[in-house]
């Protein structure tokens, strides 16, 4: 690969959709006790913003301040964009471009992209950014953009350019450039001995050989320990103190607003958590969040996906705050009503789902505020499956999210007879896939060693052995720490296959309102957004590296290639030239078979994905999911198609809450713009 075409490879989009987050008739709707609690528990989640930085790469913070510093005055005022661009002498276009690269930077945090993980550069040149920059007419800001500007541009090390192990010369936020893949199983191997769980930390290594664990809280002590090879490993409380002290004092001013006993209960143990680091008292605040049915605000916080973490133990910040919406509520509360019934469907036996069938809470939000790097369209918390496995969990689908549309959104490899269909039901479907998605990540029994040494089964054959169930959890082990880099995608890959599996009932279909001719047109698009998404997930697969850069996507590929290879004529992917003459490609997926061939294929892939799952068979499962992944060579050549046709995505500009001087609380928006994104950051004050 050439420099240029390096460098080419890693520029940020040209004109991404900038979409505001519309969501301000159902915060006017809130009574003023309500509205206060929104905005300090939204205020609490933006505080972690710089927590999220620095766990992705720690050198972003500084061009976080770099960025709000060039577009601020001297009072803290937004600048005008046309007299800054004047000054600098620099062209529209140029100036555009610089633009663009601050409102994508915001809008994923960081200089890597939220979704595929890789580092993305301005399209402007260094010296027409430093004019910019000179522009301001400050010193220290030029200081800092020299600082930076390396951290900025340079793409020389293609590993680099994408988050991972540091060993293989990925960078990321969780770990010193030292650490090696043998020193985090050898932390977490003590860890899981000593019972301590790493979510909400970061691992670092002395030049020494000795090992320091950071623990995020705004208490700070010190815990040393000698591990068996003789090296030593300090346990140091306080990581990131300053934000989380800010963190709580939002949450202790909420506490005044809860609505009830257990938000009470809840921001209690949110507050105890962040100060004493104690992922106990985390768990605690999702068992008195998940007894919280129903609230008008529904807000969550905390260290919460390990997305990111190539060792997938270890968790981001984030935090969100939506206001319900009640028609499409009652919608998804019908699904919840029959819910053992539709999970009973699924393709195991009735000794591997949970104990008891806990009804989830599943609730259509329209997102006020949501501190991430990345907006998801629904969610499905809490993570831990001490608490879920008991308790059940809580369905969330973003309405506002789900409904923001882009102008002129194309939609490569989609035949032009689907074309029409597939505009009309892409969103519709898409509701259907996320309500049934994340009502899956609700289902399935883990077996496990509890803290008492007992376990929660007994006598379970195994569907593939015909032998007894011997594997499971032993105490300090989780799903994630057991399938370690492939829990979060392999998780996900579950979710979406039962979202294609139970899709199709009729009696879903008929919650959300469809029957007949109109049901089989959800499904066929449903199935065909799938197999679209699979093939468009090749953008974030690097075949360099042979490393996937976001976990729902290789999911989705995983999914994909299940279908293509059920054979039958199912699914295709047909070469065709496009009207411009180049190489592309168009899916060609069978609707009639959908019932016979597809659905069956990935019911069996679900069932594999569920058993290894439930049994904490790592080996097998990590096997089985590796095999689904792989990207055969000849499918670079499809590679090439997809990043050629790849389009932009979405970045939300969210509004801020403030306090007026007699009270009340206010709610201001923002243009869906990249000037928009900057100045409700500035606003934002983190």
């Amino acid at each position: 690969m050439t420099n240029t075409t390096q460098h080419n490879r890693y520029l940020a989009d040209e004109k991404t959709p900038f979409a505001r987050l519309e969501a301000k008739p159902y915060f006017e709707a809130l009574s003023p006790k309500e509205k206060l609690y929104a905005h300090h528990m939204s205020r609490a989640a933006f505080e972690g913003t710089r927590i999220v930085m620095t766990q992705t790469n720690p050198a972003a913070a500084s061009i976080y301040d770099l960025i709000l510093k060039l577009f601020s005055t001297r009072d803290g005022q937004l600048v005008e964009a046309q007299t800054l661009q004047d000054k600098s002498g620099v062209s529209p276009d140029a100036f555009d471009a610089m633009l663009q690269y601050c409102g994508q930077f915001l809008g994923n945090l960081s200089n890597y992209k939220s979704f595929g993980d890789e580092k993305f550069i301005p399209r402007i040149g260094k010296d027409e950014f430093r004019r910019i920059v000179a522009a301001a007419a400050d010193q220290d800001l030029v200081t800092v953009f020299d600082d930076v500007e390396d951290e900025i541009y340079n793409v020389d090390a293609a590993p680099r350019n994408l988050l991972g192990y540091p060993d293989d010369g990925h960078v990321s936020g969780y770990y010193s450039a030292n650490i090696t893949k043998d020193d985090i199983k050898t932390i977490q191997a003590f860890l899981e001995k000593i019972n301590v769980d790493p979510l909400n930390t970061r691992l670092f290594k002395q030049d020494d050989g000795a090992y320091e664990l950071l623990v995020a809280s705004t208490d700070k002590k010190t815990e040393s320990h000698a591990l068996d090879n003789g090296a030593t490993l300090t346990i140091r409380y306080g990581d990131f103190a300053a934000e989380l002290t800010k963190v709580n004092e939002h949450i202790h001013q909420a506490k005044a607003a809860a609505a009830n006993g257990n938000q009470s209960k809840m921001l209690h143990a949110y507050h105890d958590s962040f100060k004493t680091g104690s992922v106990e008292d985390h768990m605690e605040s999702q068992r008195h969040w998940l007894r919280d049915i129903n609230p008008h605000v529904e807000t969550n916080i905390g260290f919460i996906e390990t997305y990111r973490d190539p060792q997938g133990v270890r968790a981001e910040w984030e935090g969100f705050v939506a206001m319900v919406n009640k028609e499409q509520t009652e919608k998804f509360n019908k699904l919840v009503e029959s819910a053992p019934q539709f999970v009973s469907r699924l393709p195991w036996p009735a000794s591997f789902e949970r104990d008891a069938i806990n009804k989830p809470d599943f609730t259509s939000l329209e997102v006020l505020a949501f501190a991430t790097c990345g907006i998801p369209a629904g969610i499905n918390i809490p993570n831990y499956a001490q608490v879920t496995q008991i308790l059940g969990s809580k369905n969330v689908s973003l309405g506002n999210v789900i409904s923001a549309s882009s102008p002129g959104e194309k939609f490569p490899f989609i035949r032009e007879d689907d074309l029409a269909l597939y505009t009309k039901l892409r969103n519709p479907s898409f509701e259907l896939q996320v309500g049934t998605h994340e009502l899956g990540h609700g289902t399935g029994k883990l077996f496990m060693e509890g803290d008492d040494g007992k376990l929660n089964f007994d006598n379970v054959e195994h569907p593939f052995t015909g032998k007894l169930v011997d594997s499971y959890y032993t105490r300090g082990q989780s799903f994630n720490s057991v399938f370690k880099s492939i829990a979060s995608s392999y998780e996900e890959c579950r979710a979406e296959c039962i979202a294609l599996v139970l899709g199709p009932e009729e009696d879903i279909l008929d919650i959300f309102g469809y029957k007949g001719a109109a049901a089989d047109d959800i499904v066929y698009i449903m199935y065909l957004n799938m197999a679209r998404a699979g093939l468009a997930a090749l953008e974030f697969y690097d075949p360099a590296a042979k490393k996937w850069g976001q976990a729902h996507m290789m999911a989705r590929y995983a999914i994909t290639s299940t279908m293509l290879a059920a054979g039958d004529g199912f699914l295709e992917f047909k070469a065709i030239k496009d009207k411009d003459g180049q190489d592309s490609l168009e899916i060609h997926l069978d609707r009639t078979k959908i019932k016979s061939v597809g659905r069956p294929a990935v019911a069996k892939f679900l069932e594999q994905l569920m058993v290894y799952k439930a049994t904490a068979d790592g080996e097998a499962g990590t096997k089985l999911y590796n095999e689904k992944t792989a990207v055969p060579d000849d499918w670079l050549a499809y590679r090439d198609i997809v990043i050629r046709n790849k389009q932009p995505r979405k970045v939300f500009v969210q509004a801020n809450t403030f306090v007026q001087p007699d009270g009340t609380i206010v709610l201001k928006e923002y243009d869906a713009s990249p000037m928009g994104m900057i100045q409700s950051y500035l606003e934002r004050a983190v």
